[in-house]
């Protein structure tokens, strides 16, 4: 069910929520948290309520969207609630706002915060410099954000490190679990040498590349290129190299160790909603993520 509120109040919606829970019977006990989604314009928030939506099967929420408008046009809100089969397991509200209710966003979210939950912001784009200082970033536990995205995301991942506060994350991070997965179950095999070097290589504006990096720079120790090239990693110990390769819209990667065998292994580009699912399992702070932006700084870029 859609319902469609032209130039309302918070107020007017809260009430309309109500109204739809007693003649509905839509209800949001077991709601284990707030998702709220800040896009930047109206065009952005229907992806990003997809990816809410999925994500919200394996995590049932009350997703708020702040779709922003024109910032010189007049004062304006204009909701959109959806429950039931348009809305997953969430409760979606939708908020465009226009003119001057731009700048009193986590006043217009309060009102739906749900009690007794945690709160969860996400940036799909246009992220803040500094997310834990945004209004909106303050009522959250833990603030998404997408490096992806950004202008310049190289840039973007780096600077990460900087305004970093407990309960931050990017979903670059997220992007590269299954690759995480991948390498520490290789390195766990004999010959258990230490590892004297590793490759990263792939596009430059591919962010998640630059947190594996600084991952792997940050956990091994050792010194870590990250290239433009082809998408692969490769570890070199005394008496063994490893490397794993993937085409970079391929979906199957190739092993490559001295001495074995050629594998090729399942290890696809991970959708939004799979990453954003994933940060939503955790609500304290990810050490390692810090780990890894931290290591950022000792990779050498070639």
């Amino acid at each position: 069910m859609i319902v469609d509120m032209p130039e309302t109040t918070t107020s007017e919606v809260t009430k309309r929520l109500v109204s739809l829970r007693e003649s509905n019977g839509v209800i949001t006990m077991g709601r284990v948290l707030t998702l709220v989604v800040c896009t930047l314009d109206s065009s952005e928030a229907e992806d990003a309520i997809d990816a809410a939506n999925d994500a919200s099967r394996e995590h049932p929420c009350r997703v708020v969207v702040l779709a922003r408008g024109d910032r010189e046009a007049e004062t304006r809100l204009d909701a959109q609630i959806r429950v039931g089969g348009d809305a997953g397991a969430a409760e979606v509200i939708v908020l465009r706002l226009q003119g001057e209710l731009i700048n009193h966003e986590s006043s217009v979210v309060i009102p739906f915060l749900l009690p007794d939950t945690p709160v969860v912001a996400w940036w799909p784009r246009g992220a803040p410099e500094f997310p834990s200082k945004d209004s909106v970033g303050r009522l959250a536990t833990r603030r998404i954000t997408d490096a992806t995205f950004a202008p310049d995301p190289q840039e973007t991942i780096k600077r990460r490190r900087g305004s970093y506060a407990t309960g931050d994350t990017d979903l670059a991070w997220s992007r590269i679990t299954y690759w995480r997965a991948l390498l520490a179950a290789t390195m766990d095999e004999p010959p258990y040498e230490p590892v004297e070097s590793v490759t990263v290589s792939g596009l430059r504006e591919e962010p998640a590349l630059d947190m594996l990096a600084g991952w792997l720079a940050a956990r091994l120790g050792c010194p870590v290129r990250r290239r433009t090239g082809e998408l692969r990693v490769e570890v070199h110990r005394p008496s063994v190299s490893i490397a794993i390769a993937r085409p970079q819209t391929g979906r199957t990667a190739t092993l490559i160790r001295t001495g074995d065998p050629v594998q090729r292994i399942a290890l696809a580009r991970r959708e939004t909603r799979d990453c954003l699912a994933e940060e939503l399992r955790r609500l304290d702070a990810d050490e390692i993520y810090a780990e890894a932006l931290a290591g950022i700084e000792k990779v050498t870029y070639e």
